[in-house]
């Protein structure tokens, strides 16, 4: 039987007025965006550290601390691809994506299907392997105060090699 690898990742970004919310490598129009040194896309660094986690690489920090500036502004999908390249030269091939975002405003079911599609094509899988869900904190903590932004993600790595 192959091995099969399980990771999970969360991130968190605070709500910052003037900058853009970028989720999924997609620019969703809002009034606000999310803090942070990179583009602060909170759905790719919780699929990064997912990826990472289940290849026993560490997270994201070490990979891209937020203390270089090489990282300043940077897209968050270079971060996945990069996770990505990591598992695959361990002899890993991702199977599948359940992720989740958790923010209060504004309403992301519209923009669900270029998501999927852009974390799909930056990871080279097929839409029916990338899930998408979105969740409100029901007004309750930071989140539902709408002051903070989170993301969750699952995924599934398999080894290329039987072992």
């Amino acid at each position: 039987m192959s091995e099969v690898r399980v990771g999970q990742g969360w991130d968190v970004h605070r709500i910052a007025v003037g900058r853009a919310l970028i989720l999924g490598g997609v620019a969703v129009p809002c009034e606000f965006g999310l803090e942070g040194h990179s583009d602060a896309d909170v759905l790719s660094h919780a699929i990064t550290d997912a990826i990472l986690g289940a290849a026993a690489l560490g997270d994201i920090g070490m990979h891209f601390p937020d203390t270089d500036p090489r990282w300043k502004g940077a897209g968050s999908l270079q971060f996945l691809r990069h996770a990505h390249e990591l598992a695959k030269e361990r002899g890993f091939r991702l199977v599948h994506v359940d992720s989740t975002v958790i923010l209060e405003r504004p309403k992301l079911k519209d923009y669900r299907i270029a998501i999927r599609q852009s974390l799909g094509e930056a990871l080279g899988l097929e839409l029916d392997r990338v899930s998408v869900k979105f969740k409100t904190a029901e007004g309750a903590g930071p989140v539902g105060e709408g002051r903070s932004a989170e993301a969750q993600a699952v995924v599934t790595l398999a080894a290329v090699h039987e072992g």
